[in-house]
């Protein structure tokens, strides 16, 4: 961590010859890698005091009215009786003010995760940003085979290609659902597709105790079991069913990571119109609410256990019922979520490049750009999805991943701000040339060209006949082949060979342990 960020809280592909080497050097040269965004630009705050009150009273009124259920999982319900909540049933209710005291009083509001390779450690929290692909699609798609289901050297090849990525912080977690494998042991195989193919920090298994408690077991065989006691090393979100209820194999999970002081983000997944109220007001309140309830059982569990606020709300058509995405609608629930997150004081989960184009088209890009840049000013923390997402999440889309790349990579380049360093201010320069001249020549401009704008990857500002000789490609053409070489230069980051085989040992024993079964 630098001195730049906020501690945390504790309250308890290789270039060719010629241009495209040239081409390939300014890219890294403009957006260096970095572990994480530092932002030094604020935030866009959308409501008021009185609105933040207003929805904040809402939510309370949520809690102690109607309440949460928490369904298939009795030890939880004893937690929230013994802590003074009312228990009927599986459902739970609050009194208001209860559940802000309990989460801001313990609650960390910043956590390192750590990596493999500590030179890619994450800092959540405070004015950081933390950019993660896709996650969760049983598809992928690209350009060559179009969309078919998900395997596992899919998976393999992701995680390779998000590795070599500089504009994405996180290796993430189900890049795409491996369907060839069987739905009760696959998770085994993608976490160690993450511990293998990637230095970065990743995801545990989100679904029921038992692949969670296999997540920490496979961690601790990687960072080793102190260091796991002691450091968050898996991140976690614990989705809730809404309106208001969160299901054994949610709930399973998140009392795991918690007992273990790794990080779960607790997230409301909403779709206006279907899951919560077709406003954005009721939908804001709703989620504040779920969030509110599930941020407490982390403290109930373990008093200064990371937790983050999720938000994952969008639309839904009231014509066909479908999913959209990139929507105004939506932009204003995740900046208020925003707001609400750093009157909470706890890190802010939300998503990214979202879409319901089935290609890596105007649409895909459109949608998906509105929706990473809201979520950035809105100070998120984290954003998931940030890349790679289609088809209402689907499906993983190869060159998708490619083209919110650069997106990723401009928003990191944004959060910079504006230099004004003696160098920046170029008043030299300006006397240099003078009236009516150019800088082209300049000794300033020849200093600083390389590195004084932002290079994407995939973008063409050659002039026609230059586009037209080299093939008259659009983006996703030129992302194809960007992947392909991506994975063709992909080398893999060192693994000491004796945790390489305790990782494969321990799976191999775990799935000796059930037999196969295709549903979760």
């Amino acid at each position: 961590m630098t001195v730049s960020d906020p501690p945390p809280r504790s309250r308890s592909g290789r270039p060719g010859g010629g241009r495209r080497a040239r081409q390939a050097k300014r890219r890294q040269q403009s957006a260096p890698r970095a572990p994480y965004i530092r932002r030094k630009t604020g935030t866009y705050d959308l409501l008021d005091e009185d609105s933040l009150q207003l929805i904040e009273a809402n939510a309370d009124r949520i809690l102690q009215e109607s309440g949460m259920e928490f369904r298939g999982d009795s030890e939880i319900l004893r937690i929230f009786k013994q802590a003074g909540a009312d228990v009927q049933g599986e459902r739970v209710r609050f009194e208001p003010g209860m559940c802000r005291e309990l989460i801001s009083t313990t609650t960390p509001n910043a956590v390192v995760q750590h990596a493999r390779n500590p030179e890619n450690n994450v800092v959540i929290g405070g004015r950081n940003t933390v950019l993660c692909p896709v996650f969760g699609p049983p598809f992928i798609h690209n350009l060559d085979e179009g969309r078919r289901y998900a395997t596992i050297e899919d998976f393999h090849n992701l995680v390779k290609i998000h590795q070599m990525i500089p504009h994405y912080h996180h290796s993430g977690g189900v890049v795409c659902e491996p369907v060839d494998l069987p739905a009760n042991k696959r998770h085994l195989d993608m976490l160690y597709a993450h511990m293998r193919y990637s230095d970065r920090a990743m995801f545990g298994a989100l679904i029921g105790e038992e692949r969670a408690q296999d997540s920490i077991n496979m961690a601790k065989i990687l960072f080793g079991d102190e260091f796991v006691d002691t450091h968050c090393c898996l991140y976690a979100v614990s989705n809730t069913n809404a309106p208001l209820v969160m299901d054994s194999a949610m709930s399973g999970a998140l009392k795991v990571y918690a007992r273990h002081n790794q990080v779960v983000a607790v997230t409301p997944w909403t779709l206006a119109g279907a899951m919560s109220p077709c406003t954005a007001a009721g939908t804001l309140a709703q989620v504040l609410a779920e969030a509110l309830a599930g941020l407490t059982l982390i403290q109930l569990i373990n008093p200064g256990a990371p937790g983050m606020m999720g938000s994952f709300a969008s639309t839904m058509s009231m014509q066909s019922g479908a999913p959209t995405f990139g929507n105004p609608e939506g932009a204003h629930v995740v900046l208020a979520a925003g707001q609400l997150a750093r009157r909470l004081g706890v890190p802010l989960h939300t998503v990214g490049a979202l879409t319901a184009s089935k290609l890596p088209d105007q649409q895909a890009m459109e949608e998906g750009t509105w929706g990473l840049l809201m979520s950035f000013l809105a100070g998120a923390n984290f954003i998931n999805h940030a890349g790679g997402w289609l088809e209402g999440g689907l499906v993983s889309g190869y060159e998708k991943s490619i083209l919110d790349a650069d997106l990723c990579g401009k928003l990191a380049a944004f959060a910079n701000g504006m230099s004004l360093t003696d160098n920046a201010q170029a008043m030299d320069a300006i006397r240099e040339v003078g009236p009516g001249a150019h800088f082209l020549s300049s000794r300033h401009t020849q200093a600083n060209f390389e590195s004084a704008f932002f290079t994407p990857a995939i973008a063409d500002n050659n002039s026609f006949e230059q586009w037209l000789a080299a093939g008259a490609t659009d983006a996703a053409q030129r992302a194809n082949a960007h992947w392909k070489q991506l994975l063709k230069d992909y080398e893999a980051p060192p693994l000491d060979p004796a945790i390489d085989e305790a990782l494969i040992a321990y799976i191999e024993q775990r799935k000796a342990s059930m037999p196969d079964r295709n549903y979760y």
